[in-house]
């Protein structure tokens, strides 16, 4: 299976809203995914589809050869469990250890015998830098280090396909490149398939190996980074640019919208 992720066709509303129109995508076995553009783009609801969380109004989302749309509620989360998620925030339990927040997982879904657990938990530190931190709470962490316990967690079941949410958000420049760093090493070294919802460009260009743009629900490129920096599409170019985009606001429109 040369696409670990095949997304055809699919259409996304929110109410009477649409905010994704026809998003037809592939992610290849190996490859670092950066899904970009601005705020309102469409970037985390098409995220949102891709982990189950929304259901498509059409189209179909394919994960590890599963249709993600039809299958049952336990097939679903089977198949999450070959899925990693490191959320934007951390969203780690803050009664809970590091080393208990990364254990987790593989406490509430397999029956490991707890040495096991506890072997393959400081294996996971050592792999983002933590070893040494596990006995630390959550509140105790610096912002960088709770991105990295967040990846430690996501990665404690061996999974197939890692998610990343907004991963350098609210992090310094120095911490967001070592974040990076992070990203491009753990595909290297488990032979992982990495899908990065960001805003940040130099991160994005940094990682990728290639890009997905979406703009107002619609993708306008995917590709690689040198197809997308040349890219001649104005949108792009304003989005690579930091262009502020000017906005045309109907009154009658705008007046419907707050009285309807």
């Amino acid at each position: 299976m040369d696409n670990i992720i095949q997304i055809t066709g699919l259409n996304a509303h929110y109410g009477d809203v649409q905010v994704l129109e026809d998003i037809n995508l592939h992610i290849k076995r190996g490859e670092i995914m950066v899904i970009m553009g601005g705020s309102g783009s469409g970037k985390s609801t098409l995220l949102r589809h891709m982990l189950g969380l929304n259901h498509p109004s059409s189209g179909q989302i394919k994960i590890l050869g599963e249709d993600i749309s039809t299958i049952s509620a336990m097939q679903l989360n089977k198949l999450r469990q070959k899925m990693g998620v490191a959320f934007q925030g951390g969203a780690l339990f803050g009664s809970m250890t590091v080393e208990e927040n990364i254990a987790f997982p593989l406490r509430e879904l397999t029956r490991l015998d707890n040495e096991t657990v506890k072997i393959m938990t400081r294996m996971k530190l050592e792999i983002v830098n933590l070893a040494g931190f596990g006995e630390l709470m959550p509140s105790q962490l610096s912002g960088g280090m709770l991105k990295r316990a967040a990846v430690a967690r996501a990665i404690i079941m061996d999974p197939q396909v890692l998610f990343f949410d907004e991963p350098s958000a609210g992090l310094d420049p120095v911490v967001s490149a070592e974040l990076d760093d992070l990203i491009i090493s753990l595909k290297k070294a488990l032979n992982i398939t990495i899908v990065v919802v960001t805003h940040e460009l130099e991160s994005a260009f940094k990682i990728a190996d290639r890009i997905t743009v979406l703009d107002h629900g619609e993708i306008l490129i995917s590709g690689s980074v040198d197809e997308v920096r040349q890219s001649d599409n104005e949108r792009i170019q304003e989005l690579l640019n930091r262009t502020p985009r000017e906005q045309l606001i109907n009154a009658e429109e705008y007046l419907h919208r707050l009285t309807r």
